[in-house]
C-alpha cells in the first residue's frame, strides 16, 4: 500500500504544465487561484513568495515551494506584492539574474484526500546540503529537460513533474513528525489499518477485523485512528470508496453494478445513494461533468 500515491491518483484530472522563465532586477509575478496546485523553484537568484495572508517567505536558489491548495500569492524581487502582473504576460530576459521554474498540478479539490489537506497553504523546502537529495535530483534534471525540446522531453516531464510532487510532500511529512496525518503514517498499527483499507476497500470490514490487523483492541483502534486521521476507521472506510468510485467513474468506462462491487457495495442502489450523499449528484451525472 503506498497511501500517498492513492491520495494523489485519486485527485488528478489532468496533466502538470511547467515554464522556465528568467528575470531581470525587479520582477513582481501574480499567480491567480486555481484547481489543483502549484510550485515554484528558483534555480539562480533569489526573490520572495508572497500569500494572500502571512509574512513573505524569503527565496533562494535551490529553494523549492509547493502551493498545495491553489491560493492566490505572487512571487516577486523584493517583500512585497505592489504593482503586480499576472504571470501569463511575463516577458523572458535572456540575461536575467534571476531564473525559476513554475508549473501547475490539476488536481481535484472535491475529492482531496485528507493527508493533502492538512498541508499548509504554503510548503518551503529550503536548499541545504545533504537535504532531500531525491528532490534535488529531479530539481536538476527538471532544470534541463524543460527547455532542451528533445525526442520524448514531454513524456520525461510528465514523469519528472509528478516525482517533484511526490519528493515535495515526503519532504514536508519527514519535516513535520507532529500529530496528524504525518504521525499517522508512521504509526505502526494505524498504518496497518490504512494499508488494509487501501488495499481491499471491497471488503466487509468491521472494526474488529481492523483492530486484529493493527494489533489493538476495538476502542483503541477507534481513538488513535480517529484522533491521527480525524475520521474514524468506518468513515475513511466509506469516504475512501467513493473517492475510489469518483475516479473510476471519471478514468474508466466501467458500468456502475461492476464500480458499485469494486467498492464494496451489495447493489447499484446502495451506491449511488452512498455517491449521491457525499458528492451531491447521482454516479451517472458525476461522470458526465468529470468528463466535460
Amino acid at each position: 500500500m503506498d497511501l500517498l500515491s492513492d491520495a494523489i491518483a485519486a485527485v488528478r484530472i489532468g496533466q502538470p504544465t511547467s515554464n522556465r522563465l528568467s528575470a531581470g532586477a525587479e520582477w513582481c509575478y501574480r499567480f491567480a487561484p486555481y484547481e489543483g496546485a502549484g510550485f515554484h523553484v528558483l534555480l539562480r537568484g533569489s526573490g520572495w513568495l508572497i500569500p494572500p495572508d502571512g509574512e513573505p517567505v524569503p527565496l533562494g536558489a535551490g529553494d523549492v515551494v509547493l502551493v498545495p491548495h491553489g491560493s492566490e500569492h505572487t512571487l516577486s524581487s523584493r517583500p512585497d506584492a505592489s504593482g503586480a502582473v499576472p504571470f501569463e504576460t511575463a516577458v523572458p530576459e535572456p540575461d536575467g539574474r534571476t531564473e525559476f521554474l513554475c508549473g501547475k498540478y490539476r488536481l481535484s479539490q472535491a475529492r482531496r484526500h485528507p493527508v493533502l489537506a492538512s498541508l499548509p497553504e504554503v510548503v518551503h523546502i529550503p536548499a541545504r546540503v545533504g537535504g532531500a537529495p531525491e528532490l534535488r535530483a529531479a530539481i536538476e534534471l527538471l532544470g534541463a529537460e524543460v527547455t532542451s525540446h528533445r525526442p520524448g522531453s514531454a513524456t520525461v516531464l510528465a514523469g519528472l513533474l509528478d516525482l517533484l510532487l511526490v519528493y515535495l510532500i515526503r519532504a514536508w511529512l519527514a519535516g513535520n513528525p507532529g500529530a496528524g496525518w504525518p504521525q499517522a503514517l508512521r504509526d505502526p498499527a494505524i498504518a496497518a489499518a490504512l494499508e488494509a483499507l487501501h488495499e481491499n476497500p471491497e471488503a466487509p470490514w468491521r472494526i474488529e477485523d481492523l483492530a486484529s490487523r493493527a494489533g489493538l483492541s476495538r476502542a483503541t483502534l477507534a481513538r488513535r485512528f480517529t484522533a491521527l486521521t480525524g475520521h474514524s476507521p468506518m468513515a475513511y472506510l466509506t469516504w475512501w470508496r467513493l473517492t475510489t468510485a469518483a475516479r473510476l467513474l471519471q478514468d474508466t468506462d466501467l458500468p456502475l453494478p461492476s464500480i458499485a462491487s469494486r467498492v464494496g457495495y451489495g447493489s447499484p442502489f446502495a451506491f449511488s445513494h452512498a455517491f449521491k450523499r457525499e458528492f451531491g449528484a447521482a454516479p451517472g451525472s458525476y461522470r458526465l461533468g468529470s468528463r466535460s
